[in-house]
Parts: structure tokens; sequence; C-alpha cells
């Protein structure tokens, strides 16, 4: 799917893929982010043969012009949970913003990990 909005100019069509690269980007930007990773370990076992991997940690679903975003994240062993989670929230709503123009309406942020 994609977002979807027009105006005097014509119509902008935004991928999904697109958003997810914003995202990752916007994530790894983050302090006491380490990595994105995979939602599954088939995902995992699946990336070992494909090239790209350039939404890996990253789910958006798009309804309408609202934007809902899933983010799956390896932390540093010693920083706060809860402030990089909030932290990594605001970043990531405020650049895709930014650049879709559209409302982010959710960012979930699921730790699967701490690395030492």
């Amino acid at each position: 799917m994609s977002v979807n909005t027009s105006n005097v100019y014509g119509k902008i069509s935004i991928s999904d893929l697109a958003i997810a690269k914003v995202t990752k980007s916007a994530t790894l930007e983050c302090y006491g982010i380490v990595d994105t990773v995979s939602r599954r370990f088939r995902d995992t076992f699946a990336e070992v043969f494909r090239k790209k991997s350039a939404g890996r940690g990253v789910k958006v679903v798009t309804s309408g012009d609202r934007i809902y975003i899933d983010v799956f994240v390896v932390i540093k062993y010693g920083v706060s949970i809860n402030a990089v989670a909030e932290s990594l929230k605001e970043s990531v709503k405020y650049k895709v913003e930014k650049f879709t123009g559209m409302i982010v309406d959710t960012v979930n942020v699921n730790i699967i990990g701490v690395k030492l």
C-alpha cells in the first residue's frame, strides 16, 4: 500500500518502503539504539538469501492519510528503556511527518533484545 494525497499540482503517492527507510534512518540516529531486527526467525532466515533489507525491523501500515509504524530494535545495556523508547517515538513521528506531510497516528516500539 501507499499513502496518497493530492493538491493543486497533482497526485502524490509515497510507498510504504520509502516510509520504512525514513523510519529506519531516524531509528538508528537515536541514542541507545544498536540496530533494528526482524520480527520473526523466518524473516531473518529469508534475509540471508536476499541482498537488500531496507525495511528490516520496521512495519508500516497506512490507512487513508494515517500512518501506523511498528519498530523492532535492540538497545544498549545500561540505558533507560523508557527514555530511549519515548525519544525514539518522538524522533520517528517528527521525521516521518516532515517527510510525508501526513499524520503518524502511532509509533509502537518493540524491544527485542539488549546488547552488552
